[in-house]
């Protein structure tokens, strides 16, 4: 790389900063760093993030991840422990607009593609890759209840009895796991995949979250995301899934079970957890509002988050019953 260096901020908010680099001859990499202020050291653990895409890139060739360049814990050069990866570039599906040009084919392309790399990651054993010891091996979406119950009761701005109420519905009716515990990405949708021309995934980014998980728990998670056409509420603002020539949601399920080779029972309870634990994100969100923070949603009244809130626990409540 030549000097000088010109730094683009891609993507900012509580989660890392990501930087796209290009030096003298051109030549772009991407910079991954914490927040400059509010980090977590076990959310933002660059070592981490940096270990488990170094692992996949290394052990899985199934898994598309960009290549690993540079690890750096001195902070007197950003200030915050950071890593360089590889530039890749192609499309990010973040809303309808970028998928506009899509045709029923190319969608279908695209969900297979996304699909089957879940799949893939998944399937492999953590152990196997070095990251044995990335997670607790069981209890995964116990500790995802105790945990999400915990950042609300610890920011506590109102009560909600309903969803305390749900808690409890959850807490009993979880079900056993199924599979043997795997990488749960913990953030996997269209937005934090790199699609190639053919509209496959080229990479998988933003491992930030990753744990060792529940592999159907995970799956179920990113099918949250998946919007259709005629959805009242949805998880994102613009989701390109809400697009009519993408596949629908039973597609997307069938294809997992095809690729995964198990079954998917207990589907109405990961969905009510689905809604529940956005519930409990955006429920922080609102408690940070009140409190005079942005939470991310500077220009969104608070009334308008609280009302979100409650229609989350509503369908988690529906998807129970």
């Amino acid at each position: 790389a030549e000097p000088p260096f010109v730094f683009r901020l891609i993507a900012a908010g509580g989660s890392n900063l990501t930087y796209r680099v290009e030096d003298a001859r051109g030549a772009a990499s991407i910079l991954r760093r914490p927040p400059v202020a509010g980090a977590l050291a076990t959310a933002h653990d660059m070592r981490r993030e940096w270990r488990i895409m170094q692992a996949l890139g290394t052990h899985a060739p199934a898994v598309p991840v960009p290549a690993m360049l540079a690890f750096c814990e001195d902070s007197t050069v950003t200030g915050a422990p950071f890593y360089v990866m590889e530039f890749v570039d192609g499309l990010i599906l973040r809303d309808r607009s970028g998928a506009a040009g899509m045709d029923a084919t190319a969608c279908r392309a695209a969900m297979r593609s996304l699909v089957g790399t879940q799949a893939a990651f998944h399937s492999l054993d953590p152990s196997t890759i070095g990251l044995a010891d990335l997670g607790r091996q069981q209890g995964y979406v116990a500790r995802q209840l105790a945990r999400w119950r915990h950042q609300v009761e610890a920011g506590k701005t109102r009560d909600l009895p309903l969803l305390v109420a749900l808690h409890e519905r959850l807490r009993t009716a979880m079900p056993s796991e199924t599979r043997r515990p795997g990488l749960a990405h913990g953030d996997y949708r269209f937005d934090n995949v790199v699609l190639d021309p053919d509209r496959r995934v080229r990479a998988v980014l933003d491992w930030e979250l990753c744990t060792i998980g529940d592999p159907v728990a995970d799956f179920f998670w990113s099918l949250m995301y998946w919007a259709e056409p005629e959805d009242e509420i949805c998880f994102l603002p613009d989701p390109p899934t809400r697009l009519p020539q993408f596949p629908r949601r039973a597609e997307v399920v069938a294809c997992y079970e095809e690729m995964s080779e198990q079954a998917l029972p207990h589907a109405a309870f990961y969905m009510a957890f689905g809604w529940w634990k956005m519930a409990c994100i955006v429920e922080g969100v609102y408690a940070r509002l009140v409190k005079g923070a942005s939470g991310g949603m500077k220009t969104v009244p608070p009334e308008r988050v609280a009302r979100m809130v409650e229609r989350y626990l509503e369908r988690a409540a529906a998807a129970l019953d």
